[in-house]
């Protein structure tokens, strides 16, 4: 069945509603967007890589991401001076562009990636912290995630997202109160005299310990793909700029100062996972089931993309599409509805099987940051750009271009092979 290359456009990154957030709720969206679990493994990473290492890697990592997602929306921008018959509402719409179908398919498999590692460090996440809480229970960590699976498929043939969308919120909620809870068990530390800042290390004599933080600060920058929604919303585009850069300057600081205290905090006792670090009281369960929960509701979301780009390949599919479709018109039909429940269903099962198999959470988020995260973020928008405005670039914006370009392809395999073979 033919179809138009606009209609292979899986709408990741659509708004549902074009140029109607004000300044506020676009700041509300950008934050929610980009701060998730990741930020939780970030005194971790300051632990392997040393405090000032790992100050200096998230402040270069969030700049070459504001940067990147500015090359996003500048590539968006020329596609409309250009007049292009295709909308660029998705990675897929500029891979399009830029390098005809194999560049669609090559960013949209890039995002299944990204998306799946996502989904399964969460599953890893909730995993961990639920065997920590229940750990007189004698279960597995594998049984919790299994456990969650007929949860997760449940809530995966929701068909309305914005009825989760309250939970993300709840989640980022418990986030900041871990994140409170932590600097108060540092600053409790402190006062007692029981750690001294000499005893910390400034940066690791373990070069390979450097890209293996790098790829948890990629991590901690979720939501990449969310930049041309964030943008396409907004009432006044002109200010997303400056907006985006404000608030990634303060999303990044807050990242140095939790890992910096968390890390100081607990020294070379730094959990992956750094709420596992904290007293076994009421106050630091109520905290970790808080986060076990919103992300329990906030997974369907994660896994939102993977379902829409799964059942966009098998509403291609002949074999598919004739039995599940009436003929009048695109509604599904009861065997069509049963295939996508099905099909929803086997993808949660197969991301909990996954998770399953993750040796820890701090190993796997650095690994897929390190992978498709810098890939995504860095790689493809640099390439979008020089593809897109070619000559008309500057020489430093070529030089600078590449420098991303070659820096995210250095970084994504050397910081691979470092996970690999442990650090």
């Amino acid at each position: 069945m033919e179809q138009d290359p606009k209609s292979y456009a899986t709408p990741l990154l659509e708004s549902p509603l074009s140029g109607t957030t004000s300044k506020l709720q676009t700041l509300g969206n950008i934050i929610v967007s980009i701060v998730g679990t990741g930020v939780l493994g970030l005194p971790f990473a300051f632990r392997i890589a040393g405090w000032l290492a790992g100050s200096l890697g998230v402040s270069i990592v969030g700049m070459t991401t504001y940067y990147c997602m500015l090359l996003l929306v500048l590539c968006r921008e020329k596609l409309a001076a250009d007049g292009s018959s295709v909308e660029a509402k998705t990675y897929g719409d500029l891979g399009y562009k830029s390098f005809g179908s194999i560049g669609r398919y090559l960013s949209e498999f890039l995002i299944l990636v990204a998306q799946s590692g996502g989904s399964v460090a969460y599953l890893v996440f909730i995993g961990q912290n639920l065997q920590s809480i229940f750990l007189n229970h004698g279960l597995a960590f594998t049984s919790y995630i299994f456990l969650l699976v007929p949860v997760e498929i449940g809530l995966s043939w929701i068909g309305s997202l914005s009825a989760l969308a309250p939970f993300s919120i709840f989640a980022d909620i418990c986030n900041v109160l871990a994140m409170g809870i932590v600097a108060k068990e540092d600053i409790q530390q402190a006062l007692r005299g029981e750690f001294s800042f000499e005893q910390r290390t400034a940066i690791t004599s373990n070069l390979g310990g450097l890209p293996f933080a790098g790829g948890m600060a990629v991590f901690c920058f979720e939501g990449f793909g969310m930049t041309l929604a964030l943008e396409n919303s907004m009432q006044d585009r002109a200010k997303f700029p400056r907006l985006l850069a404000q608030t990634f300057g303060g999303i990044t600081l807050v990242y140095i100062l939790f890992g910096f205290f968390g890390y100081m905090a607990y020294g070379d006792e730094t959990r992956d996972i750094v709420t596992l670090n904290l007293p076994r009281n009421w106050s630091s369960r109520v905290v970790q089931i808080g986060l076990c929960l919103g992300l329990v509701f906030t997974f369907p979301i994660m896994v939102h993309p993977i379902n829409e780009i799964v059942e966009g390949k098998l509403k291609r599919l002949k074999w598919f599409y004739r039995p599940c479709h009436w003929d009048n018109n695109d509604s599904t039909t009861r065997l069509g509805k049963t295939w996508i429940y099905m099909s929803r269903a086997i993808v949660v099962v197969v991301l909990a099987i996954l998770a399953s198999c993750v040796p820890a959470f701090g190993v796997f988020a650095s690994f897929v940051g390190s992978t498709v995260c810098a890939l995504i973020s860095f790689v493809l928008p640099a390439t979008f750009h020089l593809k897109l405005f070619g000559s008309s670039l500057h020489l430093w914006q070529k030089a600078l271009d590449f420098i991303v370009l070659f820096c995210g392809l250095f970084f994504a395999v050397y910081g691979t092979y470092n996970t690999i073979v442990g650090v």
